[in-house]
């Protein structure tokens, strides 16, 4: 037998149910990985909440990103055995034990990381490195991240300074010392914000990612930079065409461009790339048994997570 986290009504984190189901069998053309981490996404108490994704139709499984081991392989499949190490990515159901896949939702795992690091990979790496992509951000480009402690804006923290740009990211002043160690220049949020940036950017802004989707983030980020299509935002989609700004979304996505489905191909190998150079590290919240995930997705819905949060089974 297989466990798996599910609801079948919208509404708190009470809704979401432990339940035991028969191990599914891999069909042809997929795969069952055997899940030893899974990656907890807002997005995940999103949809459980009715907040994005519309009606519930039946039963909903949780989960889309993870990391385990292959357990099966259907007919069909080639390049992949069992016992192959794998990341987990744009999957359903990966509060599990056990998740069905096919090949172009997994990749190898990079052997220097956790299965813990590799589930936090998903999402977070996707949309932060569609994002500066999408913004044209390279050697030179001095770019504020609205929000740079959280998941996404970690990662953006580290695909830039890589890449050569330079990176101011706000934050509260308990993770300043964090992003100072992977390179960013931190300021703190409020009052005084555009004034902050300044000072620490005297060349000026050319690009911004919004992480955080607040109107202080928005209205400062138009103060700074004249060209609304050189900021971007992962928070309100909805709003970003009245406002002239590009929006990219990790769990639900907006469509996407051809060239948007490659950036997002791109990413875990260039991810793993900077791990194995040392150059890219991962900031693990609260690790949880799969039995919290009700209490992993109240923490996920504070606002507040110390790090990704991670579920193991």
């Amino acid at each position: 037998m297989a466990t798996v986290i599910q609801y079948q009504e919208l509404g708190s984190a009470d809704v979401l149910d432990l339940v035991e189901v028969p191990t599914p069998e891999a069909g042809p053309g997929e795969l069952v990985v055997e899940v030893r981490a899974a990656g907890v996404n807002p997005i995940d108490w999103k949809l459980r909440s009715g907040l994005r994704g519309g009606e519930l139709q039946g039963t909903r499984r949780v989960g889309s990103d993870g990391a385990g081991g292959v357990v099966e392989v259907g007919d069909g499949v080639d390049g992949w055995s069992i016992g192959d190490e794998v990341v987990v990515v744009n999957a359903s159901g990966t509060y599990a034990t056990h998740v069905v896949v096919t090949p172009d939702q997994i990749i190898r795992k990079p052997a220097a990381i956790s299965f813990e690091e590799a589930a936090a990979i998903g999402i977070p790496v996707s949309t932060a490195y569609q994002a500066l992509r999408s913004l044209g951000v390279t050697e030179g480009t001095t770019l504020l991240i609205h929000g740079g402690s959280g998941s996404v804006g970690h990662a953006a923290v580290q695909f830039a300074v890589a890449w050569g740009a330079t990176v101011v990211a706000t934050a509260s002043e308990g993770n300043h010392a964090r992003l100072r160690e992977l390179g960013a220049i931190p300021v703190t949020y409020g009052p005084g914000l555009v004034e902050r940036v300044r000072e620490a950017a005297p060349q000026g802004v050319d690009r911004v990612l919004d992480a955080v989707g607040t109107d202080e983030a928005l209205e400062a980020s138009f103060e700074l930079v004249e060209d609304r299509q050189h900021i971007g935002t992962i928070v309100v989609g909805a709003k970003a065409a009245d406002l002239g700004i590009q929006a990219w979304s990790g769990g639900n996505p907006l469509p996407l461009t051809e060239q948007e489905q490659a950036w997002r191909a791109e990413a875990i190998p260039a991810v793993a790339s900077l791990v194995e150079q040392g150059r890219f590290h991962f900031e693990l919240g609260t690790v949880r048994p799969l039995t919290e995930a009700a209490e992993a997705h109240r923490e996920s819905e504070s606002g507040h997570p110390s790090g990704k949060l991670i579920l193991v089974p």
